[in-house]
């Protein structure tokens, strides 16, 4: 008879303990590739600032698990930029990126979509990511569900 109430007990706390908090948002950061890596590891993508092929690494550096809070401002062309802050991993992971792959690409996705490419020209060691453009609306208010503002105390 114990047996059975521990299995119902374990059936009831299963779908809670199932359910992490949903993310309404998504962010990737991924690494220009070796172009010998294989599509195991890397898909092919054209470069819109140097306009050449480059491979992407598939397995992104940063997600958005990484995000601690965002500011968000009118950018060109009727859309949205973005200054995102990082938390402790992923300013770490950021800091690592920019050492080890001067001179190579990130390439940004926000749900889904592609939005910018950086060069990395410096160490970045602030755990921060500039977005200049390309974020929508319905962008910036998935990130405000998300993540706090820059300036807020946490949720």
């Amino acid at each position: 008879m114990k047996i059975l109430w521990v299995l119902i007990l374990c059936l009831l706390w299963a779908p809670i303990a199932g359910v992490a908090k949903q993310r309404h948002c998504s962010f990737r950061v991924h690494a220009q590739a070796n172009p010998r890596d294989t599509e195991v590891f890397a898909s092919s993508a054209r470069a819109q600032v140097s306009g050449k092929e480059v491979a992407i690494e598939k397995m992104p550096w940063i997600s958005e698990r990484d995000v601690m809070a965002f500011a968000a401002y009118p950018a060109q062309g009727g859309t949205y930029g973005a200054l995102i802050q990082l938390d402790e991993h992923g300013r770490v992971v950021l800091d690592t990126l920019s050492i080890e792959h001067r001179g190579r690409f990130l390439f940004v996705f926000i749900n889904g979509r592609f939005i910018t490419e950086l060069q990395i020209d410096k160490r970045v060691s602030d755990g921060k990511i500039y977005i200049p453009s390309g974020l929508t609306v319905a962008d910036i208010d998935l990130m405000k569900k998300d993540w706090r503002l820059i300036g807020q105390k946490k949720k």
